[in-house]
């Protein structure tokens, strides 16, 4: 099974998620996609509603985008030191599970915790987790022949950029009411560098899959496409 590999450095979260959703409405082919880093973000899922999760007055102070992506999930702040990874696949071909959320969850899971061979990395609710923290966290959208997986990993993280997040009324049971910062855990203890990291990432996909590199040139057409564009900077 072929999967186009596609990886990325500091492309803005806005523009990535613009491709995700052309990739995802406008190709039949299978993707996975890295993206290093983007400029300082607060990303929402497209029910989120700001004034619940974002403290509005340290956004505009900072000037930070605010942009809802076209899936589901919760509200990040990502920066630089985020690290995006995303699927698009193919119903029924890219995994062998049905195509609901949480087996593709499950699946994932798998996936990442062979790939980063950390004994406490674990699938916990909808998170990626080491132990008790967050390390990662997930937003699906799946449709009639295509469903789209992205994680956002914490490579490193500030904790004055977590305070741009208010505390949400619904939270994970795992997290028991702890603030951002004590409930979220960076990777870059575990690994070299970020570029050991991604190896092993992308020796996974390769071992799993027959795996395609590709730039970003050659998928740029599929913007232009006519698709719905429901990603927006708000």
């Amino acid at each position: 099974m072929t999967v186009h590999l596609l990886h990325l450095k500091n492309v803005s979260i806005l523009d990535q998620l613009r491709l995700e959703e052309a990739l995802l409405r406008t190709d039949r082919r299978n993707f996975f996609l890295i993206n290093e880093g983007t400029p300082l973000s607060i990303v929402m899922g497209i029910s989120g509603h700001v004034d619940e999760l974002v403290d509005r007055r340290k956004a505009a102070a900072l000037s930070v985008p605010i942009i809802k992506r076209f899936s589901g999930g919760g509200t990040v702040v990502v920066d630089e030191e985020t690290l995006f990874t995303t699927f698009i696949g193919q119903k029924d071909i890219l995994h062998p599970h049905p195509c609901y959320p949480e087996p593709i969850l499950r699946w994932s899971g798998e996936f990442y915790g062979a790939a980063l061979g950390l004994p406490k990395f674990a699938l916990r609710e909808n998170d990626f987790v080491l132990g008790e923290k967050k390390c990662g966290g997930n937003a699906q959208y799946i449709q009639k022949e295509r469903w789209l997986l992205h994680t956002s990993f914490l490579w490193d993280f500030c904790p004055a950029k977590m305070g741009l997040l208010l505390h949400p009324k619904k939270t994970p049971q795992y997290r028991q009411g702890r603030a951002h910062a004590d409930f979220v855990c960076s990777l870059k203890e575990f690994f070299p560098d970020k570029a050991a990291l991604i190896s092993q990432i992308k020796k996974e996909i390769m071992g799993r899959f027959d795996a395609v590199e590709i730039s970003l040139e050659e998928v740029m057409p599929t913007l232009a496409r006519d698709h719905r564009r429901a990603t927006l900077q708000i």
